[in-house]
């Protein structure tokens, strides 16, 4: 049974991606342009940092979905979710990476690179479409910094259980441009 994701909408898995790549666009104002507005990051939930930058690298820590957990955001997909309503949450974790890749960096304009997504999902032994669920993840990236920016070396893998049982867990390492 599939749990009702309120408030969220999925895109379609085939979404054309007219807002990445516009030239002179910031990827600020493509996030406007798709109409999201990054969130305030969430304070660690235990002893570690959102962000580590060295050199002209950012690691972004694992992030589940920003602003609380409940019920659109926990449990397994493939059980409790479907795989659309696990692509919109890993959607949201990406909202949630970049807002705290903002937070660090200060301008997005200074990504010079997306170079690894390592997406970890919640799921049911017998459940195989990890990818399908972490391309939520994936798309937005496209979306806000266009496809030249944006592929990335990825992992997509399943997991027997996650922190506060929340849905998917995404790290990101990002390059920036010298400064």
């Amino acid at each position: 049974m599939s749990r009702v994701m309120s408030g969220v909408v999925v895109p379609a898995l085939g979404l054309l991606l007219a807002a990445s790549g516009a030239a002179g666009q910031t990827p600020e104002a493509r996030l406007a342009e798709l109409g999201i507005e990054l969130p305030t990051p969430d304070a660690p939930t235990a002893n570690f940092v959102k962000a580590v930058t060295t050199g002209n690298l950012v690691f972004l820590a694992g992030h589940g979905p920003c602003g609380g957990l409940n019920e659109t955001n926990t449990g397994k997909v493939g059980l409790d979710h479907t795989v659309e309503e696990g692509y919109a949450i890993a959607r949201w974790v990406g909202v949630c990476l970049l807002a705290s890749l903002a937070r660090e960096i200060g301008d997005l304009s200074r990504v010079k690179r997306i170079v690894r997504v390592f997406g970890m999902v919640n799921t049911p032994p017998d459940f195989t479409q990890h990818s399908q669920v972490i391309n939520g993840c994936s798309d937005l990236m496209e979306q806000v910094f266009g496809p030249a920016i944006s592929k990335h070396a990825r992992a997509a893998v399943g997991m027997a259980s996650l922190p506060r049982d929340q849905s998917v867990e995404i790290e990101m390492v990002v390059e920036l441009h010298d400064p």
